[in-house]
């Protein structure tokens, strides 16, 4: 069965982005082998310690590495993603072999977006992101699901429209076509 890593771009214990991933989960569960990425605990990227044996960052780079895709949901800060997620990428964007970029864990993956966030539904966020993961040589889905938040900001549980969970389960079928 394919492996399917799943991203928060928000640490927060009751993040909106975790519980939209978890929907996808539930939807997905069944069809590929599904599970999170704990990343809390990585340091600021830094190219002193870059080559490292650093065991949070293998960890985290080895489940990338294994995965057959992955699946991001970014929060939106600022008109764009975190810097938790951007740390992340920042590490897994590095490569293994000192100035040969195609060891890097994340080139090349099947990568899918979503966000949740304010007004904009994290769309500027989702587009920064895939500029960046373009420059990794990914390919991203092109289904992707954006929720605004709207008055649910206030609200600590994610509670999805029929037609949001439409939309996810669109996005959940173009990622498994992908990996067809």
């Amino acid at each position: 069965m394919k492996k399917l890593l799943f991203i928060s771009g928000s640490l927060r214990k009751d993040s909106y982005n975790t519980a939209l991933l978890k929907e996808a989960e539930k939807i997905l569960n069944e069809s590929l082998n599904c599970s999170f990425l704990s990343y809390s605990e990585i340091p600021y990227m830094n190219q002193d310690i870059e080559f490292d044996e650093i065991p949070s960052i293998k960890r985290v780079r080895k489940e990338v590495e294994d995965s057959d895709a992955i699946w991001i949901g970014t929060p939106e800060y600022n008109h764009s993603y975190s810097g938790v997620l951007k740390n992340l990428m920042d590490w897994l964007s590095r490569p293994l072999v000192a100035g040969d970029y195609s060891t890097a864990v994340i080139r090349g993956k099947k990568v899918a977006i979503s966000s949740v966030a304010g007004s904009s539904s994290g769309s500027f966020a989702r587009e920064k992101l895939k500029e960046m993961l373009h420059l990794f040589s990914c390919t991203v889905c092109e289904k992707e699901i954006g929720i605004s938040l709207g008055k649910r900001f206030s609200d600590a549980t994610l509670i999805l429209t029929e037609e949001e969970k439409r939309n996810l389960k669109m996005e959940c079928q173009a990622l498994l076509e992908m990996l067809d």
